[in-house]
């Protein structure tokens, strides 16, 4: 069986170290480096939500973290994110494995996607979310 991928790319409140989840991360994690994905970020309200895009030349600029339990943490965000079987349909992010740039290669990671409408929300054009 193949090994599961232990690359996380992270975008946005998981980057908080006084978010109780990105304690958690910071704890299990290994920050690797500045990464970005082909795509665009939105506000989503209290977080930002990215979409894959690869007919823009716009990118969700993260980080990308080494996860030394991959199954046991990506269950864990998996309850934060809203994705999963057990949680409210449609899940409010999907996790998907997809291509990170980074200054000298490309890394397969997993990334949370927002999975529902971006029409009503703000773009953010910057791709680079900001914490309050």
């Amino acid at each position: 069986m193949k090994p599961i991928c232990a690359h996380l790319f992270v975008y946005g409140t998981l980057l908080d170290t006084g978010n109780h989840y990105g304690a958690y991360l910071q704890q299990h994690c290994t920050l690797l480096k500045s990464g970005k994905l082909e795509g665009r970020l939105y506000d989503a309200g209290e977080y930002p939500g990215a979409i894959i895009d690869t007919n823009t030349n716009q990118y969700v600029h993260g980080s990308i973290y080494l996860m030394d339990e991959p199954k046991k943490i990506l269950a864990f965000i998996d309850d934060y994110e809203g994705f999963g079987d057990d949680q409210e349909q449609p899940n409010l992010f999907v996790r998907k494995l997809s291509t990170i740039e980074t200054d000298t290669e490309t890394i397969e990671c997993w990334v949370y996607i927002y999975n529902l409408p971006v029409d009503d929300l703000l773009w953010i054009r910057s791709g680079r979310y900001k914490l309050q």
